[in-house]
């Protein structure tokens, strides 16, 4: 078979080490092959990288281990290595493997013969918005959550503010959650509280707010109103580190966003997951998968 790549190396990763396979020419004009174990903390494994580029290797081929390839694979992009990550089911699903061949040196020889088909990995600019993103979009779901259980924690005392304004934790709700953690109980009182035109509801209000709210609910309350502005302080922090690390994609964030539908938060989450360059992409249906995946 045709060689592709002169001078390659295969990586089996495991949580504790990494099992290195290169092939490279030998001094007869064949092939030599040696295999190394390394330990997975940094130093280690820029151990690694230093033996890959004193053989003089250009490829490296490895399996999406869990999160287990990741700082392997930031080790050896720093080495400027042409990088390949692979699905592990598709390797197996190729034939031809002997027995006592170890997987590192199975992954080196398909990649010196050009058989491997590389999954996408952003570049790091991209991937540092997708952790962005990826934690911003999992506080707002904990957001949601506290703002549910403050509404189920009002509906046990009674107190159905809920179904007269719309959002509980707008500047009219807060304040009344405030007054009633801060202990008191007077509908009257607390439908004054009312700004904008919720005003015009405060008849409503004070229905609303005849319940049997005790220190056990206002504990929970506080609790929870707490944790929302600790979380809504994060989300505003996130938002200013998306939009520094954004800015060189700004342009097709915005094209994004001119879509129905899609908001500058949806258009952010797009472009910190499939990037900007869709030439990594053969056709839409394979970015369809690949998305459909995430």
């Amino acid at each position: 078979m045709d060689i592709l790549y002169e001078r390659c190396a295969g990586l089996d990763i495991g949580k504790d080490e990494v099992v290195a396979a290169i092939r490279v020419p030998d001094s007869s004009g064949g092939r030599r092959h040696d295999v190394r174990t390394f330990g997975t903390f940094t130093g280690q494994l820029e151990a690694l990288a230093a033996w890959l580029t004193d053989e003089g290797v250009t490829a490296v081929v490895m399996e999406a281990t869990g999160q287990y390839w990741k700082p392997v694979w930031y080790v050896l992009e720093a080495r400027n290595l042409e990088l390949m990550l692979v699905n592990a089911r598709h390797v197996k699903i190729l034939p031809g493997r002997k027995t006592d061949v170890k997987d590192a040196e199975w992954l080196a020889e398909l990649l010196e013969h050009g058989l491997l088909r590389g999954s996408f990995v952003p570049p790091a600019a991209i991937r540092e918005l997708r952790n962005l993103t990826r934690y911003r979009k999992r506080l707002i779901q904990t957001h949601t959550s506290e703002a549910q259980r403050i509404a189920k924690t009002l509906e046990d005392a009674g107190i159905r503010l809920g179904s007269v304004a719309t959002d509980i934790l707008g500047v009219s709700g807060r304040a009344m959650l405030t007054a009633l953690v801060a202990g008191k109980r007077d509908p009257d009182l607390l439908a004054e509280l009312a700004r904008g035109r919720l005003r015009n509801k405060r008849t409503e209000l004070r229905e609303a707010l005849r319940g049997r709210f005790s220190a056990h609910h206002a504990l929970l309350v506080r609790l929870a109103l707490d944790h929302v502005e600790q979380l809504e302080h994060s989300i505003e922090v996130l938002d200013a580190e998306v939009d520094r690390v954004i800015a060189p994609f700004a342009r097709a964030r915005d094209h994004l966003d001119t879509i129905t539908g899609v908001g500058k938060r949806t258009a952010e989450c797009i472009v910190a997951e499939i990037g900007t360059d869709m030439s990594v992409f053969p056709d839409a249906a394979h970015l369809a998968s690949w998305a459909g995946r995430r």
